[in-house]
């Protein structure tokens, strides 16, 4: 009976031992994790970061795309509107004189 008691004393202390040690195990796999959680949030605002700059870059590149095709036709129109005014005074002064 002594016997039972110190050998059931001994498979407790074991167990408990090994409760330990699988606490410790996940203990350490959570901080692990959590690391790498931190990492990946860090990673993430990098790259949410990026894709703005990336984002504002074309944008800035569209507008000055935009502001050349609208140079370029106002160019276009300005000599229009001088040939046409040309031709129209000289057609004008022509037919007066």
């Amino acid at each position: 009976s002594s016997r039972q008691a110190l050998e059931q004393a001994r498979v407790a202390v074991e167990e408990q031992d090994d409760v330990k040690a699988v606490v410790k195990r996940l203990e350490e796999e959570n901080t692990e994790l959590r690391r790498q959680a931190r990492h990946v949030e860090k990673e993430q605002r990098s790259l949410s970061s990026q894709a703005e700059g990336l984002q504002e870059e074309r944008l800035l590149a569209e507008g000055q795309g935009l502001r050349e095709q609208i140079q370029v036709q106002a160019a276009r129109m300005a000599s229009l509107e001088v040939s046409g005014g040309t031709v129209a005074t000289v057609g004008g002064a022509g037919g007066c004189v």
